[in-house]
């Protein structure tokens, strides 16, 4: 089904290829400067939010379940 869309009507309409890919690249274009920056950020925030689940979890266990066993 490459190169046919849906109209507001329901049926399906055949667009050329050329300008599905004039509209994929002006979609996808060129990447913004701060994507690295923002790449990195979210590294980051992934990492430290991993490690203070560990951390909250040792102190879980440390404090509160080792009362219970």
């Amino acid at each position: 089904m490459s190169g046919d869309t849906l109209s507001s009507e329901g049926s399906v309409v055949s667009t050329p290829a050329s300008e599905q890919e004039r509209s994929a690249e002006a979609l996808m274009g060129e990447a913004e400067p701060w994507e690295a920056w923002e790449t990195k950020l979210v590294v980051w925030s992934i990492g430290i939010g991993i490690a203070g689940l560990v951390v909250l979890g040792l102190l879980i266990n440390t404090f509160i379940l080792s009362h219970y066993g």
